[in-house]
């Protein structure tokens, strides 16, 4: 059997593949939103001169800061698709905000089709793109070989790849060699390694993360300005534990208890990642006979020495105000990590544990500058949590150093908005 019909056998099976599986996608809750759209049944994307993909919020963030700033000499059309509602409502906005006159620039936004080799195909043949963008790791078989059959060009742009993802890949190698996109932007020379790895190909380069374009300190608030101090007593002895994950309960629970023994006074403020977690909280809490308050019921102020578990949304950058140090979760168990350049914008040293995978393309030198801290466990963490909260920098210092690191991080945006008008 020849190599090319080992390739062709192999894209015959995973659209068989996708055809099965369509049909019971739709029982998805997350994929049913869109439905029509992802498959195509009633309407077919509008034309465009570049497709740009990203897979969920996080990339469709990336994707809006290219569209705030980039400029074209002729007109251009962009269609801006991602897998996720969230993903959609940002790309909605980015596209809104867009005034076509004065950058020759114009955008739609829908949902990205499935996989399946022939709605990508009917998908590409509706758009005509002159150019294709993925944003990070947006490599689709299905899509990205039907680039390759029409002669669309395609580039990966604020590229990442971790180890384990080049090892699944290179259990095909030859196959994903013939999908290869025309150029890479890596985000280190690490992920640039491992794309060329992948792919075989020469045009694969380095590019600021693009997340450093859009990470920046906030304005002051003042404490009288801030929603939460109404809640909160002047000068509240105050610790955060963010975006804690399912996966790490048990040691934060730990960390709660330590900080309790060791700072009888201090009020935590508990977010979990996920809101359905809450009743679980509650009854650690209370089997551990730690005083609590739910956000939701309070009406006076917290109680010295209370810790607060949240169950309201969009108060976290408020807290992150009001506060003296702040642990950011996903870090304590292997699940990725958090963003912790989030407390750094209101001058609040971050703590994570050892895990932070997701968010390796910060590098160590935040940490090597002291801007924030990784711990090896949730001794460590306590520990860190402890010492920097007995002797808080000032704010204004923390964002000071912040923005200085940040200066020679910046530049992303401007490397992709230059690739694009290359490439077209």
């Amino acid at each position: 059997m020849s190599k090319s019909l080992k390739l062709r056998t192999a894209s015959f099976l995973y659209g068989l593949g996708w055809k099965a599986a369509i049909p019971f996608l739709k029982k998805n809750a997350r994929l049913r939103e869109g439905f029509d759209r992802r498959t195509l049944k009633h309407s077919l994307p509008p034309e465009a001169d570049v497709w740009i993909q990203a897979a969920s919020a996080g990339e469709a963030k990336i994707v809006t800061r290219i569209m705030d700033l980039i400029s074209m000499e002729n007109p251009t059309r962009f269609l801006l698709t991602t897998n996720t509602s969230q993903g959609l409502s940002e790309l909605e906005r980015a596209a809104y905000r867009i005034t076509p006159n004065t950058r020759n620039v114009t955008a739609s936004a829908t949902y990205f089709p499935f996989d399946s080799p022939d709605l990508a195909v009917k998908a590409l043949e509706a758009v005509k793109p002159k150019l294709v963008i993925l944003v990070e790791t947006e490599i689709w078989p299905g899509f990205l070989s039907a680039c390759k059959d029409l002669g669309v060009k395609v580039i990966i742009i604020n590229a990442r790849m971790t180890t384990k993802s080049l090892a699944g890949y290179m259990a095909f190698p030859q196959f994903f060699k013939s999908i290869a996109p025309e150029e890479v932007l890596a985000i280190s020379e690490e992920d640039a390694i491992r794309f060329k790895t992948l792919f075989e190909i020469e045009k694969i380069s380095t590019m600021p993360n693009i997340k450093f374009d859009s990470t920046g300190t906030a304005a002051a608030i003042p404490y009288t300005a801030n929603p939460l101090s109404s809640i909160f007593k002047p000068k509240t002895p105050f610790i955060i534990l963010g975006s804690i994950r399912k996966e790490e309960e048990l040691q934060v629970l730990k960390l709660v208890e330590g900080l309790k023994k060791a700072r009888p006074k201090t009020v935590i403020g508990l977010f979990p990642r996920h809101m359905h977690r809450i009743d679980a909280w509650r009854a650690m809490l209370n089997e551990a006979g730690l005083p609590w308050v739910l956000r939701s019921e309070i009406t006076d102020k917290v109680p010295f020495g209370h810790t607060v578990l949240w169950d309201v949304f969009g108060e976290m950058n408020s807290a992150f105000s009001l506060a003296r140090v702040a642990f950011i979760g996903g870090s304590l168990a292997p699940v990725g990590g958090q963003n912790f350049l989030e407390p750094l914008a209101y001058g609040i040293v971050p703590v994570i544990g050892p895990y932070w995978s997701n968010f390796t393309w910060v590098g160590d030198d935040i940490f090597n500058n002291k801007l924030a801290r990784q711990e090896n466990d949730w001794e460590g963490v306590l520990n860190s949590l402890l010492e920097v909260s007995k002797r808080a920098p000032k704010p204004d210092k923390v964002k000071k150093d912040f923005e200085k690191y940040l200066v020679d991080m910046r530049g992303g945006t401007d490397a992709v908005c230059a690739a694009i008008k290359r490439n077209l």
